[in-house]
């Protein structure tokens, strides 16, 4: 079976390409399209098994990170209802969505995060603006090993970048913070070099409650990360490349090229293929 992937576009969405070449390593044929032509039904969410949500500055951020696009998707109408009866449905399907960095502002304001007792449309948590101002760096990442998200499956740690400037995650109060990690709804979370969780700034680059950098739904296939995995989709991209090349070539191993952020994707597909054939 081919895994289709549907990348969304639109209003200041600026990781669309990044997102689809990530989804056509890992195996899966993306295509990208504008949020307008989906409403419009030119691209039907039933044609598809993965749906992402990239990154980039919806709207300009005008009304807060992500909260106008999210707003359109909740009240958008299509030829065949409203769109989120149809996001809805994709989930209850057994498909996967993905949301990264505004697009995991997106998927919280939307509240298809966290979605405590599988309620979609419900907001119980956001993001805000960073304490420290808009940083672009790159960060270590601990993955919570209980987790059930299926993008993260066999995945310990990784070392991904960041830009952004809302990023701050907080739960809407602290019992919502108490079920999200004892339900596994922590995904991932900053850390220092030797992946222990940190609040210290820079490593957690926004002042992030609890250092939570990513979450899943309740099923793990939903889930929004502020980090950017599309971002490192070669070894290249690496920001201590030409050191590693060194390192590799003195222990008289090839560096892998392929980067850490596919098998994010690879894992999806993977799943997408057992589980949606």
């Amino acid at each position: 079976m081919a895994v289709k992937s549907l990348v969304l576009t639109g209003y200041g969405i600026n990781c669309e390409m990044e997102t689809a070449y990530a989804n056509k390593l890992a195996g899966a044929e993306a295509t990208i399209a504008h949020i307008n032509d989906v409403i419009d039904g030119r691209y039907r969410l039933e044609d598809y098994q993965i749906l992402n949500f990239p990154g980039g500055f919806s709207y300009g951020d005008d009304l807060g990170s992500g909260k106008a696009f999210a707003n359109k998707l909740l009240y958008a109408t299509t030829p065949k209802g409203h769109l989120m009866d149809g996001i809805q449905k994709f989930i209850e399907d057994g498909k996967l969505i993905i949301g990264i960095c505004n697009g995991f502002q997106i998927l919280v304001k939307m509240g298809l995060l966290p979605a405590f007792d599988e309620n979609y449309k419900a907001q119980t948590t956001t993001v805000f603006y960073n304490d420290k101002g808009f940083r672009d760096a790159w960060v270590y990442l601990k993955v919570n090993p209980a987790s059930k998200c299926v993008f993260t499956k066999g995945v310990e740690k990784m070392y991904l970048p960041i830009r952004h400037g809302e990023g701050k995650f907080i739960p809407g109060d602290a019992n919502v913070l108490e079920r999200l990690l004892k339900n596994g709804h922590v995904v991932m979370q900053y850390a220092d070099e030797s992946y222990r969780p940190s609040m210290q700034f820079p490593m957690n680059p926004n002042g992030s409650v609890d250092s939570i950098a990513g979450i899943c739904d309740e099923t793990g296939r939903v889930f929004g990360l502020m980090p950017h995995p599309e971002a490192f989709n070669h070894i290249t991209n690496h920001p201590h490349y030409a050191r590693l090349v060194q390192e590799y070539r003195r222990k008289g191993k090839k560096l892998p090229e392929e980067g850490d952020g596919i098998q994010v994707w690879r894992n999806a597909v993977a799943y997408a293929k057992e589980k949606l054939a």
